[in-house]
């Protein structure tokens, strides 16, 4: 019984160590496997989408215009906006 109970433990565990433990993102900077690691329905193909469009059209001046990616919708950006950063560097 204690072995079982150790067993479903651990398995429970794991189910929940995998849930909302996803860390902010700044998508003005961060690599693609940073951003598919951080945001919740983007796999590396949609992050390297988001960090190709970044190089051809600048940083993102706003987290809704992250929807402009080919394969980021506004559903996705707003189910992952409390993990998305936009915050440029400051020039000294």
């Amino acid at each position: 019984m204690k072995k079982s109970f150790q067993i479903f433990s651990f398995i429970l565990l794991l189910a929940f160590s995998s849930l909302g433990f996803a860390g902010e993102v700044n998508i003005n900077t961060a690599d693609a496997q940073t951003i598919a690691k951080n945001l919740k329905g983007v796999g590396l193909k949609k992050a390297q989408a988001i960090v190709v469009y970044r190089k051809k059209n600048g940083p993102f001046k706003t987290i809704e215009s992250l929807a402009k990616v080919k394969g980021i919708g506004f559903k996705t950006v707003e189910k992952n906006r409390a993990n998305i950063s936009i915050a440029m560097a400051k020039n000294k």
